[in-house]
């Protein structure tokens, strides 16, 4: 199964490359990361080079202009910039936990999209895992139990790491809590829906938008909580000016039988599958 990891970024060079070290060493090395640029400075494409020069793992780096938050289009000028068969979604500031890849190619099933959790670092811890690159991709229970009692994550229980079993599939039409910073599908499910909505421009919900046309399309939620954490570093709130626009645009979503994306992947070539 051909795997692409897709790191969502803009601006957080420190960030990027903490979340880059912790892919260059997964426990399963065989998949490629395309970092998804919403319009970086030369900053960032000079952390990308520097690991793609030095590891392995193919990095590749796909950037579009700076106009404001679009995730929904640099994900998408992401998507079809891979042939992957799988897709794993993330964001370039969540840190992966060490079986991470693993986990997303390991409970990977046709039909279903796999939905993960996150833990969250306080503003003083993410400051000194950047500044003292503390390789917390690395690190296990004991070291996280430590980090919880000093209230530097705000908790403990996604990282139990819990084997594939029915108990996964209890919500096969669960969408809200579903991010992309830990989201992954097949490609042809994503080829099938149009990919992202572009309509979705400045911050939140778009992802929730991607997540509800895979239910009208009949792929179901698989959860991939307690096997696949992500380490969310700290990051002051986004503008959320949009937020009201965008969730009218989700309601009128969810009361539809919408498929495919208005604005989404076709405008890079990508046919339905």
């Amino acid at each position: 199964m051909k795997t692409a990891v897709i790191v969502t970024t803009y601006n957080r060079p420190d960030a990027l490359a903490a979340v880059l070290e912790g892919f260059c060493r997964q426990s399963d090395r065989d998949f490629a990361v395309t970092v998804a640029d919403d319009g970086s400075t030369e900053q960032t494409a000079a952390v990308v080079r520097l690991f793609a020069e030095r590891n392995e793992i193919p990095v590749a780096h796909v950037w579009q202009e700076d106009r404001g938050f679009r995730a929904a289009a640099i994900r998408n000028r992401a998507v079809a910039s891979t042939d992957a068969d799988y897709i794993i979604f993330t964001d370039g500031d969540c840190v992966p936990s060490r079986d991470f890849v693993k986990a997303h190619k390991t409970l990977a099933e046709p039909g279903h999209f796999l939905g993960a959790n996150r833990v969250l670092l306080g503003e003083a811890f993410t400051s000194r895992v950047l500044h003292e690159r503390l390789p917390i991709h690395t690190w296990h229970w004991l070291a996280w139990a430590g980090a919880w009692v000093r209230r530097d994550v705000n908790r403990l229980l996604p990282l139990m790491a819990l084997p594939d079993g029915a108990f996964r599939k209890r919500t096969p039409d669960r969408w809200e809590g579903v991010k992309t910073c830990n989201l992954s599908a097949w490609r042809s499910d994503l080829v099938r829906v149009n990919g992202l909505d572009e309509s979705y421009e400045g911050w939140g919900l778009e992802d929730s938008d991607l997540v509800i046309r895979l239910l009208h399309a009949g792929v179901k939620h698989k959860s991939a909580r307690y096997a696949a954490p992500v380490f969310h570093l700290w990051h002051r709130e986004q503008d959320r000016r949009a937020l009201p626009e965008n969730q009218k645009r989700l309601d009128e979503l969810v009361q539809s039988s919408t498929v495919r994306a208005a604005v989404g992947l076709d405008r890079y070539g990508q046919a339905p599958s």
